[in-house]
């Protein structure tokens, strides 16, 4: 994918950025020591890297934003919507998760699966399926439209996942490591995508990786040991590499100060 498709008719450009608010809270599982204790965080930015080694909670905070897992103590809000109750439905219609691991529907083409997104976010088929042709031209995937969902690649597996959050209109996009396991012309076409999205909804990515995180992100947020030990814009987070440190290298140097090379 080269170039930008332009929106759809009807798109609504989100107004200025709303904030995704953790306030309080706690979640384990099972017996489990917690993965968060009264955890505190406040995203407002158009694009966010969420970034942490492997095993620090990235991807149990992404499940707690798309309420795929509920906090068994404090809430957790996106513009006022809660994660819960009444407000749920809502919520989710607003909030999308593509998580790592996309699974293709057996039987189901690449469109109706999009189409199928929808409507699983409350809207009627028909507006589904008339939305889904719109998203998938947004991905660059309208040529597979009528492909079956197993039958393409992991890169388009992700991209027919934004497809989805794309027809109900999400306004927060919620990936987790979308670039995990791509190939390099994979994750360009998925940088570019991302780029893009970014202008016109809010996007967080959570990724271990630091690779193009001062020209795709405005803001930055380190996860270690279930808590955030950093906020900030690219350029503060750069600023904690080492003095002669240069180049892309700067982004990987700081998250080594931060967190080490394992955790």
């Amino acid at each position: 994918m080269t170039n930008v498709i332009p929106l759809a008719a009807g798109w609504r450009i989100a107004r200025s950025s709303m904030s995704l608010i953790f306030d309080h809270v706690s979640f384990r599982y099972g017996r489990r020591k917690p993965v968060f204790d009264e955890f505190m965080l406040r995203i407002d930015a158009r694009a966010t890297v969420l970034l942490g080694p492997n095993g620090a909670g990235k991807s149990t905070l992404m499940a707690l934003a798309a309420s795929h897992l509920a906090p068994s103590s404090g809430s957790v809000t996106f513009d006022g919507d809660t994660a819960r109750g009444r407000r749920l439905a809502g919520y989710r219609q607003r909030v999308a998760w593509i998580p790592q691991q996309i699974t293709p529907m057996p039987g189901l083409t690449v469109r109706e699966q999009v189409a199928y997104a929808g409507w699983l976010k409350g809207m009627s088929r028909a507006a589904a399926w008339k939305a889904s042709e719109g998203a998938l031209r947004r991905v660059d995937l309208i040529r597979l439209a009528e492909r079956k969902s197993h039958q393409v690649s992991g890169g388009q597996l992700r991209r027919m996942g934004i497809a989805g959050a794309l027809t109900h209109r999400s306004e927060l996009i919620l990936m987790d490591e979308p670039t995990a396991g791509l190939d390099p012309t994979q994750r360009q076409v998925f940088r570019e995508l991302v780029d893009d999205l970014a202008s016109h909804v809010q996007v967080i990515v959570s990724t271990h990786q630091t690779e193009d995180l001062a020209d795709l992100y405005t803001h930055v947020a380190v996860l270690a040991h279930g808590k955030i030990c950093f906020q900030g814009s690219p350029a503060d987070f750069c600023a904690l590499a080492p003095a002669d440190t240069r180049g892309r290298e700067r982004a990987e140097a700081a998250y080594v100060a931060l967190v080490g090379r394992e955790i």
